[in-house]
């Protein structure tokens, strides 16, 4: 199970006098505040009465006759019905880690408004510009400023109960961490006790964990704690089980390969001028075709043959265990041609996989899939290598967003576990999320090689 509000636990270290056990006094008016300011309730009616309502008085006054006509009142609903989306995106949004919890709120304000925005064009419905421009600037501010307030006041504080894993959380930052040295509940006071739920605890703390669940106090094994901080998943042990709580939502699966062909199918054909233009550039470029051809692992761990503009000097890569070296990408590798750099940084060589798309072998999105040779390779070195198979490869992922281009073996380690993280956490928002930072990536070329 996932954090269910991970903002509750990480974020600014909050103003404490110590005890026994290093307890602090708690104020409960600003625990208040913050579950109120965290309420979607009252984000989304705020939001209105500040960025829709709040306009019109300081413009028009309170006369009513003021709001006469339809495009008022179209921009008026269409304004409150675009920051109730954003809000509910920007919630789902947040709860996974990796980003700055105000560039979720603009992007999901900035979907919110273009949605309802092309709506009302659509059906060609008059609107005022003035209304909804206004909602959207002063939503994303109001938005922040309500994060921002709620980051600066909230109590986040992890009590650990020693033994286990729980000693790797401190190399953590952004959380308050409390190493117990006493198993009192009275001395305790923290947001959340976590332990190591799986190694051998001495009675008195077991007895303090139940202390603290009748006491009110969750409890979290400490992989929770770390996948919610880093956005990783370990698989160590068969034992743990957690190969059963990896398996992906079957019904999104079906929802998800919809998605991947209603996109796909329009843009093949709207894109096609520009294939054409990238092959000729990359004809003129260096001699050889202009798709780049592979076997990579896919879905099921099955080979497909999959696209790419062509952006090394042509030379035959093979596909054997022992040249796995050929098969990665180094830093300022001499193979690349110089328009091959521009399509790498641009993620413009990763378009004719549209194709594999099509075709049902990948997805938009989804674990990058590796070459037959460095597959072949990782599988004898990393321990449940082949799951990350469970769902379709893609175009970017959760790995690429977070990690970027890697070769060593523990950065593969460490991409495998973005995988598993993903398909833990496989869900429409997540796949949103990994959108809007591959565009934020294309532009920064990060992670290029």
């Amino acid at each position: 199970m996932f954090l269910e509000d991970p903002d509750r636990v990480v974020g600014a270290e909050p103003e404490r006098s110590r005890g026994k056990n290093g307890s602090r006094g708690t104020n409960i008016g600003r625990m208040v505040i913050a579950r109120i300011l965290e309420s979607s309730a009252f984000l989304v009616v705020s939001t209105i009465g500040v960025a829709i309502f709040g306009p019109l008085l300081a413009r028009f006054g309170v006369s009513p006759l003021f709001l006469s006509g339809d495009y008022f009142w179209n921009a008026i609903v269409g304004g409150s019905c675009a920051i109730f989306l954003g809000v509910y995106a920007y919630k789902n949004v947040a709860v996974f880690p990796g980003g700055a919890k105000i560039q979720y709120v603009f992007t999901s304000v900035s979907l919110a408004f273009l949605c309802v925005t092309a709506v009302l064009l659509s059906f060609r419905m008059s609107y005022s510009l003035y209304v909804l421009g206004c909602g959207f600037v002063i939503s994303v501010i109001w938005l922040s400023l309500c994060d921002l307030l709620r980051q600066r006041i909230a109590v986040r504080r992890l009590a650990l109960v020693p033994g286990g894993g729980t000693d790797r959380l401190t190399a953590l930052s952004g959380a308050d961490w409390l190493e117990l040295r006493d198993p009192t509940i009275e001395d305790i006071q923290c947001d959340a006790l976590v332990a190591d739920l799986r190694s051998g605890m001495a009675p008195e703390w077991e007895r303090l964990l139940t202390d603290a669940v009748l006491a009110g106090i969750p409890v979290f094994h400490y992989k929770q704690i770390y996948e919610g901080f880093t956005g990783r998943v370990e698989i160590e042990h068969l034992s743990e089980n957690n190969l059963g709580s990896l398996v992906p939502s079957t019904a999104y699966s079906g929802l998800k390969r919809i998605f991947d062909m209603a996109l796909a199918l329009p843009l093949s054909v709207l894109l096609s001028p520009l294939f054409a233009l990238l092959a000729l550039l990359i004809k003129m470029d260096s001699p050889g075709p202009a798709i780049f051809t592979q076997k990579r692992v896919g879905f099921g761990g099955k080979e497909f043959v999959i696209f790419k503009f062509r952006t090394m000097k042509v030379a035959a890569v093979e596909e054997d265990v022992d040249k796995r070296d050929q098969a990665m990408t180094q830093d300022g590798d001499p193979r690349i041609t110089k328009l091959g750099k521009f399509l790498r940084r641009t993620r413009l060589d990763e378009l004719p996989q549209i194709v594999n798309i099509l075709k049902g072998e990948m997805s938009w999105i989804g674990p990058r899939p590796e070459a037959v040779a460095l597959s072949s390779w990782y599988r004898k070195e990393l321990p449940f290598y082949m799951y990350r198979h469970i769902v379709r490869p893609g175009i970017t992922g959760w790995a690429q967003v977070n990690q970027g281009h890697v070769v060593d073996a523990d950065d593969v380690l460490e991409k495998l576990h973005y995988d598993f993280f993903y398909i833990r956490y496989f869900s429409f928002w997540l796949d949103v999320l990994i959108f809007v930072r591959t565009v934020r990536i294309v532009l920064s070329g990060f992670g290029a090689k």
